[in-house]
């Protein structure tokens, strides 16, 4: 695992020397220019979203001018990156973000909390930010709802230890956002007993749209501590997105793993940040990363089994989802 965090470290060292040092004027068309500029040099996905950003360019630089507010100007920035369609580009102010969610806002949601309670009950347990719990059929369950907090080695050998009895089990990665690549691979390593190659990752090389370094190759080790030897579902819906979609894309390198839900929403650039003229900061996609086919995964993963959560079994407090998951698991089709 420590090999990816060295590669992102390396990279960052890269990407940080070829960020110009030109100071364009502060104020609104300075700025808007020195954003566009920014992205047009280091953004990632220009070529693999079709995206003509000389025509962005001047759909926007038509709207600005120097009288502008800055809330005035931060909304015709905002809806300039909004072109991107990337949850991992924003605009950072004092007073607001901008953001792009439609990559999960516009799909359905095959999540309820409400739901979730029912089959966790009062007596689940927590460790390193995850919820576990045995159901009555002896299938265990682990949901990771997000990859913000750091996962302790011997957190996951606990949860190892007391899931190990199950015929199965079931990682609910549902709403998972992201967060720290390194935590995904934490988790993910402790499903493999041999190194895999799980994917592939490039870098800017220069400010070009497509100058790109070679594929460098993801290898996932196997953790230390305590391994899971029997079959997993893992759980997805469309807010499954960055280090959590890294987290399938590994989980589907695994022969015993099979994925139930709807297709992730993706965000597979590395993210790195710069800062324009007036102080407020932005962030975007820098580094593509690929499957280990070499696709890219920035769309989204699609699932094993396609599935969505059902009204009718909404009200019959059932969860579709979860429901599939335990009976896969106890089949002899898994």
């Amino acid at each position: 695992m420590k090999n990816l965090l060295l590669v992102v470290f390396a990279l960052s060292i890269v990407f940080s020397s070829c960020i110009t040092n030109e100071t364009p004027d502060n104020n609104p068309r300075g700025n808007l220019e020195a954003l566009w500029k920014i992205m047009d040099e280091h953004y990632c996905f220009f070529s693999q979203k079709g995206i003509d950003w000389d025509a962005v360019h001047a759909k926007y630089s038509a709207q600005i001018n120097n009288s502008l507010s800055e809330r005035q100007q931060f909304e015709i920035m905002a809806n300039m990156l909004s072109e991107l369609r990337d949850g991992h580009v924003n605009l950072y102010t004092a007073f607001d973000i901008a953001r792009y969610w439609a990559w999960h806002e516009n799909y359905p949601k095959n999540f309820s909390d409400s739901l979730l309670r029912r089959y966790l009950k009062n007596d689940y347990f927590l460790a390193s930010g995850m919820d576990y719990t045995i159901l009555d059929d002896n299938i265990g369950y682990l949901r990771c709802a997000s990859f913000q907090r750091g996962i302790g080695s011997s957190n996951l050998n606990e949860i190892m230890l007391y899931l190990q009895p199950c015929r199965g089990l079931i990682v609910d990665i549902r709403n998972n956002g992201g967060g720290s690549i390194s935590n995904a691979e934490e988790l993910a390593a402790r499903f493999t007993n041999e190194s895999l190659l799980v994917g592939y990752m490039q870098h800017k090389t220069g400010r070009g749209h497509d100058d790109f370094s070679p594929m460098q190759q993801q290898i996932l080790h196997p953790g230390r501590g305590i391994r899971w030897q029997k079959p997993v579902v893992v759980l997805t819906n469309r807010s499954v997105f960055s280090a959590a979609n890294e987290f399938v894309k590994y989980m589907k390198c695994f022969p015993n793993v099979r994925v139930v839900g709807d297709r992730t929403g993706g965000g597979s650039g590395m993210p790195f940040s710069s800062e324009l003229p007036n102080g407020w900061g932005v962030r975007f996609s820098a580094c593509p990363m690929f499957d280990r086919t070499g696709a890219l995964t920035e769309f989204g993963i699609d699932p094993d089994y396609k599935l969505n959560l059902l009204q009718k079994d909404f009200l019959l407090g059932r969860d579709t989802m979860i429901e599939f998951a335990r009976k896969l698991l106890v089949s002899n089709e898994y």
